[in-house]
C-alpha cells in the first residue's frame, strides 16, 4: 500500500486485527498483525487486505482494480508510477468513445485498468 500511495497519493491508514472483533477469534500474536488499509483522499478511497482464507492465497487475473483519473497529467503520471517494475498490458490511448484507456500489472501482479472519461459534453 505503501508503493501504492507513491503512485497515486492520498492518506494511508492501517488498522489492525486487535482493533476489530477478530481479535476475539486470533491467536494473541496475530493482534498486532494489520487486518486492512485505506488509501483514501477527497476523491477515492481505497481498501485492501491481503488476509487470506485457509486453503492459502492464489494469485490470477480474476480482478482488475480500476482507477477513475480526473485529468490528463493524474493518468499519465499514475499509470507510469504503478508499471514501475510491472508490465504495460495495454498503452494508455484514445477509446473509440472518447476516453482514455490503459492497462497493467503492477510488479505486485496485480492487475490495473486506468481510464479518463472525456468531458460531458464531449460525449
Amino acid at each position: 500500500m505503501l508503493f501504492y500511495q507513491d503512485c497515486i497519493g492520498g492518506d494511508l491508514k492501517f488498522n489492525t486485527i486487535g482493533e476489530s472483533p477478530l481479535s476475539e477469534k486470533m491467536p494473541p500474536k496475530m493482534k498486532e498483525s494489520i487486518l486492512h488499509a485505506t488509501l483514501a483522499n477527497n476523491e477515492f478511497a481505497l481498501t485492501a487486505t491481503d488476509m487470506v482464507p485457509s486453503e492459502g492465497k492464489s494469485t490470477g487475473n480474476n480482478i482488475s482494480l480500476i482507477l477513475n483519473c480526473d485529468s490528463e497529467t493524474q493518468i499519465k503520471e499514475c499509470f507510469y508510477n504503478l508499471s514501475e517494475g510491472g508490465v504495460i498490458n495495454h498503452a494508455l490511448e484514445i477509446t473509440y468513445w472518447g476516453a482514455t484507456l490503459g492497462g497493467l500489472t503492477d510488479k505486485y501482479g496485480n492487475r490495473w485498468m486506468l481510464i479518463l472519461q472525456p468531458p460531458q459534453d464531449q460525449l
